[in-house]
This record gives structure tokens, sequence and C-alpha cells, in this order.
């Protein structure tokens, strides 16, 4: 049950964000969130390949 709800409040951070764009009408953060996403599972997901030094020169 712990890894239930530990998995419950890490998506009520994705479930918070969700509800201020929806209340405040900043539609244009979603963009940004996605990308900041993308990157970031780039990152880790080549961490330990070959490609690491590649993908490190972009930043």
């Amino acid at each position: 049950m712990g890894f239930l709800s530990n998995l419950k409040s890490k998506f009520g951070i994705l479930r918070e964000l969700w509800d201020f764009m929806k209340h405040r009408k900043r539609w244009w953060l979603l963009p940004i969130v996605i990308l900041l996403v993308l990157l970031g599972l780039l990152i880790v997901f080549t961490e330990g390949s070959a490609l690491a030094p590649f993908i490190y020169t972009l930043f």
C-alpha cells in the first residue's frame, strides 16, 4: 500500500499543476511543461548510454 500512496502523491503535483492552469487560464504554460518533461526524460534515459556525451553538449 505504501507504493500506491507514494505514486499518488507524486501524481498529485501534476494534478495541482493541471488545476492551476485550468482555473487561472494559464494554457501557455503547457508547452513549457511538456518541453521540460521531455528534456528531463531525454537526460534520464541517455545517462548510461554511449550517446550521453553528445546529449550533454546540447545543453
